[in-house]
């Protein structure tokens, strides 16, 4: 079968944050987020014989003409589109234009807005099927073998019936083995056109060791939608695949994006595998991570095994709202956490989130307050700030929907796109609010925090970093200017 995963180009107010797991935000300064279950997907169809056509356009930076040649000239049978709230009617509105270019193409929707309303991709798009699952590389391959073989759909499947009606084949549930998947093909998938811009060496590869996170309970997050619970590749398998990386790459920086490495016993075989393998020697090491996984023991270990950056959740200073999103996590817990991590020479990333309806302004300003006592006393090295975003289909939307918070209509999809908030307030206005977010990367200007990153610079690379993450920054900046200025939110207070 001829298939295509297809990123089409989009329209909107700027580069889109799409991809998995993804808060959405037009990026005036891209990053190209490697989209590593979709590239499974591509690589599992092509590994068993089909003639797979991988298209991302967005990264490519290419116009909707040249995709519409593309599928011309490819005639696809069946066209995989990973789509999120804001630019879902985009999606729909595509896919007649596609069925035109390619007639009998089969048409496929997935990705967390998908799976958490399937019916209104039915209802209000020509689509004909929509995956409730976040396994799409056994989804898909279901899907390709019901078409040519006549064997039945997998579990998790909206499917559109000859007379316009549609069926499922019920609630989604795990039906493959991680490890039973071939290592996604880097070449087939073009892995040298994504970027983070935090990357410190090139060339920079992405794995993905696990689906969800070993906690997987946090109300805000998408994959709430689409995955019913952790799955991991052994610490074996994530270390032969580094390997892999390393040898036929040529790969220095490594990236995992599992929603969070795991803790425990699998963490302390793969860092023991890492050091024994030497792995430090040989690249540099980053993930997703966990306040609560951080100990004395696994965080020097870590060192040793070739880690530098943690990209760790903090989304509030607020035990409320830490409670509200069940992250499972305290305010003790974030600071001893990135104490612990700072003297073992590791590099933490904060992320954190405004703009929570049941918040004061007095909350934001204590998230504000705890993000400067971190990155100034050299506890994080980085920091993302976004504004808080109920996606629907996600615990976190059901309970705003439920108290009346949603500010605007349900189905005003466009509007999820940080560039306002979706939930009315306690007392902030939606100016105020994207404003204080803003506040969060004025902590890079602050001198103390300056002074420290000069101080840790011990090579010319460590001084190109540097030089790229003002930029990025810079840009973030700029991009929160564009709004009123609000002269409440300069970030003055105490440290704590």
């Amino acid at each position: 079968m001829r298939a295509m995963i297809a990123y089409p180009p989009l329209e909107g107010k700027g580069s889109p944050m799409l991809t998995q797991n993804r808060q959405f935000q037009w990026m005036s300064k891209p990053s190209y987020l490697y989209p590593c279950v979709p590239a499974s997907a591509a690589t599992y169809l092509k590994s068993l014989g089909h003639q797979v056509c991988w298209a991302d356009h967005i990264t490519e930076q290419k116009d909707w003409a040249q995709f519409e040649q593309l599928v011309r000239d490819f005639q696809p049978e069946l066209i995989a589109i990973e789509t999120k709230a804001p630019v879902v009617r985009q999606h729909w509105a595509m896919l007649p234009r596609i069925k035109a270019l390619s007639p009998g193409v089969k048409t496929v929707l997935y990705g967390d807005h998908a799976a958490g309303k399937p019916d209104e991709s039915m209802e209000h798009s020509v689509v004909d099927y929509v995956l409730t699952g976040g396994d799409y590389d056994f989804s898909i391959k279901g899907i390709v073998d019901h078409l040519e073989k006549g064997t039945a759909l997998g579990t998790g499947v909206v499917f559109r019936n000859d007379d316009g009606t549609w069926g499922n084949t019920g609630p989604y549930v795990h039906e493959g083995n991680l490890e039973e998947l071939p290592w996604v093909d880097r070449d087939l998938t073009n892995a040298h056109l994504y970027f983070e811009k935090w990357k410190k060496r090139l060339p920079f590869m992405w794995t993905m060791a696990g689906r969800d996170c070993p906690w997987g309970k946090c109300t805000f997050c998408s994959w709430t939608t689409t995955y019913p619970r952790f799955r991991t590749v052994g610490p074996e398998h994530l270390l032969n695949e580094m390997d892999m990386l390393i040898d036929k790459y040529g790969a220095k920086e490594i990236f995992d994006d599992s929603g969070s490495l795991p803790g425990g016993g699998w963490l302390l075989r793969f860092l023991e595998g890492a050091i024994d393998r030497k792995m430090a020697d040989k690249i540099i090491f980053d993930c997703n991570f966990r306040y609560d996984y951080l100990t004395a023991k696994n965080t020097k270990l870590m060192k040793k095994a070739g880690f530098r950056k943690l990209l760790i959740g903090l989304e509030s200073a607020n035990e409320r709202t830490l409670d509200i999103l069940n992250k499972n996590l305290t305010r003790e817990q974030i600071i001893e956490g990135s104490r612990l991590a700072k003297e073992a020479g590791l590099e933490v990333q904060l992320t954190v989130m405004v703009g929570y309806p049941w918040e004061t302004k007095e909350d934001a300003y204590e998230s504000l307050r705890l993000a400067r006592y971190l990155m100034t006393n050299g506890l994080a090295h980085m920091l993302q700030a976004t504004v808080i975003m109920p996606y629907p289909g996600t615990p976190l939307f059901d309970l705003c929907h439920k108290n009346g918070w949603i500010r605007f209509g349900a189905e005003e999809y466009e509007r999820y796109d940080m560039t306002e908030p979706v939930c009315e307030l306690t007392d902030m206005n939606e100016e105020e609010v994207v404003r204080m977010a803003g506040q969060f990367y004025k902590l890079f200007l602050d001198p103390r925090f300056f002074m420290r990153q000069l101080a840790n610079v011990r090579s010319v690379e460590d001084m190109d970093y540097i030089f790229r993450g003002s930029k990025a920054i810079w840009g973030h900046i700029k991009d929160f200017a564009k709004l009123r200025r609000w002269d409440g939110a300069d970030g003055k207070g105490d440290d704590r």
